[in-house]
């Protein structure tokens, strides 16, 4: 399977900060990767290098076979892109909105208001097509950008943290969409800090810190490397939070998590339900009173925590790069 996106070793420095520090992907055609990493990492601008916005200060990419650099004004025409913020004209309608993005791909008058309403049919926006953005809900403002990066019918979709603020029916719509659209072809780059996101709609999974990436694989492959199952824990004080955590050491496979605040403690097990039972025994003998116990598999949370030493935030975006 050919790639159609393809980075090797971009750099990009703004002043003293360094974004990207030698950033390498791959992407195959007709996949999702998912670029998962803390505020900072360097996922926005990777997408605003390899959908031409940005020049790389050093390295080099292709798209759907076009150079980023040399061949941006024919890549542009080849994808489709859509961002954290929904980038619609609040005083046009939808129909209006996308009928203007189909005349700057040069698809003419006609073809463009075919397009419009074609997309607006699938997207479900048909009943407010003709009324303006500005009166449109927020998961309405997403569905009309996302139709905006396909007008074309672009083979490359970047999706830069597409689903941010919207509430879970919304998010769960979305995704719906993407997934149509990756079953019939589109190869997808996908940045995002919902780790549900990345789980449901990624092939693989690269997650960057640092501007460069640290980890690559499919999720199960991320989630098996931080280790085998979990016990989590919640007890009902501080001090028995700090008893919990140094009876159940000698069990752990790895260093035991503790959360103050939730008063909850993880520890990686490799006995699974075996290892539950023998914590509870333990707990109990100390009369340590635990509220709700459980085993649990990993999670790309415990991937993220693990591998950059920060847990996810899904309330914050990228900014600076």
């Amino acid at each position: 399977m050919p790639d159609a996106i393809v980075a090797e070793g971009l750099v990009k420095k703004y002043g003293d900060v360094v974004a990207l520090d030698g950033m390498d992907l791959t992407v195959p055609e007709g996949t999702v990767l998912g670029l998962l990493g803390p505020n900072g990492a360097g996922k926005t601008t990777t997408v605003r290098i390899l959908t031409t916005l940005l020049t790389p200060d050093a390295g080099h990419a292709t798209v759907a076979g076009f150079d980023v650099v040399r061949d941006a004004r024919r890549l542009r025409a080849r994808i489709g892109a859509s961002g954290q913020y929904a980038a619609v004209d609040d005083h046009l309608t939808g129909a209006e909105n996308l009928e203007m993005v189909g005349r700057l791909y040069h698809l003419g008058t006609r073809r463009s208001r075919e397009r419009a309403r074609e997309l607006l049919e699938r997207f479900d926006l048909t009943g407010a097509a003709d009324r303006p953005v500005q009166g449109y809900s927020g998961g309405m403002r997403r569905r009309l950008d996302l139709a905006g990066a396909l007008v074309a019918d672009p083979p490359v979709l970047f999706l830069d943290e597409p689903t941010t603020g919207l509430d879970p029916r919304a998010r769960a719509s979305l995704w719906d969409v993407i997934s149509e659209l990756v079953a019939a072809g589109t190869t997808v780059l996908l940045t995002t800090q919902y780790m549900e996101e990345a789980d449901r709609l990624a092939d693989r999974v690269a997650v960057v810190d640092h501007g460069r990436v640290i980890a690559l694989g499919t999720a199960d492959e991320l989630k098996s490397h931080v280790g085998g199952d979990r016990i989590e824990l919640s007890v009902t004080s501080a001090a028995d939070l700090a008893s919990a955590t140094r009876v159940l050491a000698p069990l752990s496979a790895g260093a035991p998590q503790s959360d103050a605040t939730a008063l909850r403690v993880t520890i990686p097990v490799a006995g699974g339900a075996s290892a539950l039972t023998e914590a509870l025994v333990r707990l109990a003998a100390e009369r340590i009173t635990v509220r709700d116990a459980g085993l649990r598999r990993p999670t790309l949370d415990d991937v993220f925590l693990t591998l950059t030493g920060r847990e996810a935030d899904e309330k914050t975006k990228e900014t600076a790069r």
